[in-house]
Formats: C-alpha cells, sequence, structure tokens
C-alpha cells in the first residue's frame, strides 16, 4: 500500500508524516472540523460545530484510533477509523477523513487514505466500507476509486447540499482479507 501505520510517512508533502493524533492535537484540528461542517458539502454533523461534541465525535477512539498528517508540527489533515459496526459487523472498517481546504491538491487525501488501508488490512479487518460519500464531492469518490473502493449503491436524495440541493451518497467498498501483501 505504500504507507504503513508504523511509518513515519513521508508522503504527500517532503516533511509531511502520519501518526496517532494526541489530545494536544485537537485545538488545531478543530478549526479544520469546523470549517468543512459549516460549509455542509461532505458531512452531515451537526451545525454550528461545537467544540467538545466535535471533539467526542472525532476524537472518540477504542476501538479504532485517529490520526493526524502534519509538516513541522502543523495539522494538515486527520482521518478517524475503526470498525464499521460492533458486534457481527466488527469485521468489516470505515474511516473518515478532513484535509485542511488551505492545503489541497498536495496528496494529504490520499496518504492518509493509504494510512487507514494499510491499518485496517494489519488490524485483520476483512473489508472497509464507507457509508456516506456526497456523490457531488468528485474529487474523494476519484480518490476512493482509485484506492480500490467501488461504489456499491448511491441513495437518492440521502445528503442535503447547500448548492446542490438533495443529492446522493454513495456506499462504497474494498476487499481487504486476501489481498497481496
Amino acid at each position: 500500500m505504500g504507507i504503513t501505520p508504523s511509518d513515519q510517512s513521508q508522503q504527500g508533502t517532503s516533511r509531511m508524516r502520519i501518526r496517532p493524533a494526541s489530545n494536544g492535537d485537537w485545538p488545531q484540528i478543530w478549526p479544520i472540523y469546523a470549517q468543512i461542517v459549516m460549509a455542509g458539502e461532505t458531512y452531515a454533523y451537526p451545525e454550528p460545530p461545537v467544540f467538545e461534541v466535535a471533539r467526542s465525535l472525532w476524537m472518540e477512539e477504542p476501538p479504532g484510533q485517529t490520526v493526524v498528517a502534519v509538516e513541522d508540527d502543523v495539522v494538515l489533515g486527520s482521518a478517524k477509523m475503526g470498525p464499521n459496526r460492533p458486534g457481527r459487523g466488527a469485521h468489516v472498517a470505515t474511516a473518515s477523513f478532513m484535509v485542511d481546504p488551505a492545503y489541497h491538491g498536495r496528496g494529504i487525501g490520499r496518504a492518509l487514505g493509504e494510512y487507514v488501508i494499510q491499518w485496517a488490512h494489519d488490524a485483520g479487518y476483512h473489508s472497509m466500507q464507507f457509508n456516506a460519500v456526497v456523490e457531488t464531492n468528485t474529487a474523494a469518490v476519484h480518490l476512493w476509486q482509485s484506492l480500490g473502493f467501488e461504489i456499491l449503491t448511491t441513495v437518492p436524495e440521502a445528503f442535503n447540499h447547500p448548492r446542490y440541493g438533495l443529492v446522493g451518497l454513495h456506499v462504497m467498498f474494498q476487499r481487504l482479507a486476501g489481498k497481496a501483501e
């Protein structure tokens, strides 16, 4: 996959690395989270975001993990990952991603995506499912497809986009078990 969870990755930007997020990272993640949620184009999180509610939604770890992409101690983006469902659905991973809009186009989303896929594979997940990729978020759809995800279905009119009105949400999937190491 290119990036392994044990790496201090150099992918995306020349000095960028991906590492587990700490409580001390939240003050830098928060403005990214707030800006993306308030834009209303990619996440159905409550608006306006509230600092502690957002923190619990994004930084809540067990049984998963939250990571940050950093360069020179500046958080460029973050991902959270873990089981898609508890119990009998816990063999399927899921993840969410946010990249600071000021750093779009630098490969940070791809680096985080590769890291998360490798993390899920190494953690023994059978597959990975994204439950709600907004169909108008074409950059994300293209990225996930280039990383091996397929669109299983689109739930019509499931997301109320601020510019386009009611648009679909893609359910995207990738099998991890049995992939070449």
